[in-house]
């Protein structure tokens, strides 16, 4: 291991002892997060599992100044935050923490609001594609064909494309990642606290119990989910989509590794069809087809 690699792996403020399940994601990515941000940062806490595996006040396992909020409050409250601290002229780097209900759904409204304001800080959601925090019910995150308890057949319908719609808003910065591929993600949270404005980062973060597959397995569900390109990896800057280089293969549909070794894996995709498979085959296809058209910008 290199001095530097081991140098990243000590910089971290998230603290051991959390109540996190066993294999939790989002403890990955937290974990990822600071070892981006490094010290004088500020979280805003969406309401989810993140809001409990922290621990009780006044304690705090993720070593940083905390606020938990409810579902819709998350941007108006970095809003009024990061204005605070550069009223005292503090370098405090805001992030929102939210999971895909908090952004998809319930706080869809206020985090276009922050985003049309082009507020100054990092809004970054966790996404397990459902609300895993009470009970694994559907979001509007959740993939085709996904089992959940409120989708017992299977979702019908693909997901929100949330990082298109950030796109479309035309902030300076939105961006993709993985808690398999921790390198992208860090070098992305980085770039961003670079930036001025709104900044949207979006990470995938595979849950075992919501998706049925052993909790040593995160990380290579998050893996797969790039390298049959269900997930891809990208930045939008300056106006211009950029394919991280773990997902240039996925341009050409030959070179794409099948989708269902991401799927077999996964419990929650054992009632799909061949034509469900298909279905999120074509979902994936118009997927990249739209990433190829920006790239020809």
């Amino acid at each position: 291991m290199s001095l530097g690699i081991r140098k990243m792996l000590n910089d971290t403020s998230l603290m051991s002892g959390t109540s996190a399940c066993p294999g939790c994601p989002e403890n990955i990515a937290m974990r990822m997060l600071s070892m981006a941000l490094g010290k004088d940062v500020a979280l805003v806490v969406i309401a989810g599992c993140s809001s409990v595996t922290q621990g009780l006040a006044p304690k705090n396992a993720y070593g940083y100044a905390s606020l938990n909020i409810a579902f819709a409050a998350g941007p108006p409250a970095a809003s009024g935050m990061w204005r605070a601290y550069k009223r005292r002229n503090r370098d405090v780097t805001v992030v929102v923490w939210a999971g895909d209900g908090g952004t998809s759904d319930i706080g869809f409204a206020s985090l276009s609001g922050a985003a049309e304001r082009n507020e100054d800080f990092i809004y970054l959601c966790v996404d397990n594609e459902a609300y895993m925090n009470t009970g694994g019910h559907r979001s509007g995150s959740t993939p085709h064909g996904a089992l959940t308890p409120t989708t017992p057949e299977g979702k019908s319908g693909n997901k929100k494309e949330i990082p298109f719609i950030m796109i479309d808003h035309n902030i300076p910065y939105v961006a993709t990642a993985s808690v398999g591929y921790p390198h992208d993600f860090i070098d992305k949270v980085r770039e961003a606290k670079t930036i001025r404005g709104f900044k949207y980062v979006h990470v995938l973060t595979p849950d075992p119990y919501g998706w049925l597959f052993d909790p040593s397995r995160t990380a290579e569900v998050a893996k797969l989910a790039v390298q049959t390109c269900y997930w891809p990896l990208f930045k939008w800057k300056d106006g211009r989509i950029e394919v991280s280089p773990e997902s240039l293969h996925c341009l050409k549909k030959e070179t794409r590794r099948p989708l269902k070794d991401f799927l077999s894996i996964q419990g929650r995709f054992k009632k799909i069809n061949e034509k469900g498979i298909e279905d999120l085959e074509r979902y994936i296809d118009e997927l990249w087809e739209r990433i190829s058209l920006n790239l020809k910008r």
